[in-house]
């Protein structure tokens, strides 16, 4: 997010801000941040979006990606957040190849040590590589299963939100896995 965007969307009522940034849009991002009532931020490699995806490289996904989101969170703090005030997204599929989104999926809980988390993985395109290959993966529209199992996993892994495309077969999968894992 850029300051004067989130700066105007503040005074326009809005009372979350969704940072793909994380705080990297401009130096005032995190004052004007620090006002939100929620703020979440979210890792991308790099600060653009039309880069991002080139040849992503990293020697421990997550412990980088949870080292980067507990600096983040620390800038938020220090420009005067309140200490409740902030959800991490991973990020799944900012930056990032399959496996390392699978890393990810399979090391959430180390995120969750920081604050509440968010997770997006509906139909993004990792599933449909999983679910396909990686030469030909699924589209977008047959991606429903792969992105079920990915709002479970995050789920049983303590996250607090998941941003989804399909309401109505998410909430009746995790109502499952909730009868599932908690008689």
């Amino acid at each position: 997010a850029k300051p004067e965007v989130a700066r105007r969307a503040l005074d326009a009522g809005a009372s979350v801000l969704n940072d793909v940034l994380a705080l990297r849009g401009g130096p005032d991002m995190p004052a004007v941040a620090a006002r939100y009532p929620l703020v979440v931020l979210m890792h991308m490699l790099g600060t653009s979006p039309k880069t991002m995806q080139a040849a992503p490289v990293y020697g421990d996904v997550v412990a980088e990606v949870t080292t980067f989101l507990a600096e983040r969170l620390a800038a938020l703090r220090a420009a005067g957040a309140a200490p409740d005030s902030a959800w991490v997204d991973p990020g799944l599929g900012f930056g990032k190849t399959t496996e390392h989104n699978l890393a990810l999926l399979r090391g959430l809980e180390s995120l969750a040590g920081l604050a509440p988390v968010l997770v997006g993985a509906s139909r993004k395109s990792f599933i449909g590589r999983l679910l396909g290959t990686e030469a030909a993966p699924l589209p977008p529209e047959e991606r429903l299963e792969g992105s079920l199992a990915a709002a479970c996993r995050a789920a049983d892994a303590g996250a607090v939100c998941v941003r989804v495309h399909d309401v109505r077969a998410t909430v009746r999968a995790l109502d499952v896995w909730k009868s599932a894992v908690r008689p």
